[in-house]
């Protein structure tokens, strides 16, 4: 693979039951030259073993999703980083959507989402993610942040925290440039929502990020959230 535009990152941990069809579902993208890269974060599962064969690098990282991101995103050879969740699935083009927005003047940007789950609730909840997200111009890892290499090394990569690593590259990227807001949705499991309750997870979140704003340290907020 000589030079590719486009490097997808994809952070594990104990993903095996989703880790295939993720990586399969980006066999196009690869085959029009992007490279995807996987980093595990330490799995107990068959995680690494069953990306390997699907992914043109699959390592073992330090854990914590922004460290493994970092990682990935120091072996990437594109010129545009994506970030991708392992229960997330990109929506078809979705390079092609990527790099148009790069060729437009973009420094960064990030997807719409669709949660897929059985409770109705959740077609709203994402839906006002999305407003929140055109409005503020702060973007969720559900949402596949995509970057210019160039800016994101500019901006020091994802800090090194355990929470909220999405919300301070989002915040140190709009400093630079706004995002592009990309209609197209990408499709996320909503079993984080379910598996908490969907009230007690909408809850929880907006705390957290009360609470971040207001300046508790991310530390502190990965200890609420676990």
């Amino acid at each position: 693979m000589i030079n590719p535009v486009l490097s997808i990152v994809v952070p594990v941990l104990n993903e095996a039951a989703t880790i295939q069809s993720t990586l399969q579902s980006l066999a196009p993208l690869r085959a029009r030259g992007a490279q995807v890269i996987v980093v595990d974060g330490a799995s107990t599962d068959d995680t690494l073993d069953l990306a390997q064969p699907l992914a043109d690098i699959a390592i073992q990282g330090p854990r914590g999703r922004a460290r493994q991101m970092n990682a990935g995103a120091a072996k990437a050879q594109g010129s545009v980083l994506l970030f991708l969740h392992a229960d997330t699935l990109l929506p078809v083009g979705a390079d092609a959507l990527v790099l148009a927005a790069m060729q437009a003047g973009a420094k960064w940007g990030r997807f719409d989402v669709h949660i897929d789950a059985r409770s109705p609730m959740l077609a709203l909840v994402a839906t006002l993610m999305n407003l929140r997200s055109r409005i503020s111009g702060i973007a969720t890892g559900d949402q596949a942040i995509f970057v210019q290499r160039a800016t994101f090394e500019a901006v020091g990569g994802f800090p090194d925290q355990p929470l909220m690593e999405d919300i301070e590259l989002s915040k140190r990227l709009r400093r630079i440039a706004p995002p592009a807001n990309l209609r197209a949705r990408v499709r996320t499991s909503g079993r984080r929502w379910e598996a908490r309750g969907i009230w007690r997870t909408i809850g929880l979140m907006w705390f957290l990020r009360w609470r971040y704003w207001r300046g508790d340290s991310p530390e502190q907020l990965a200890r609420a959230y676990q």
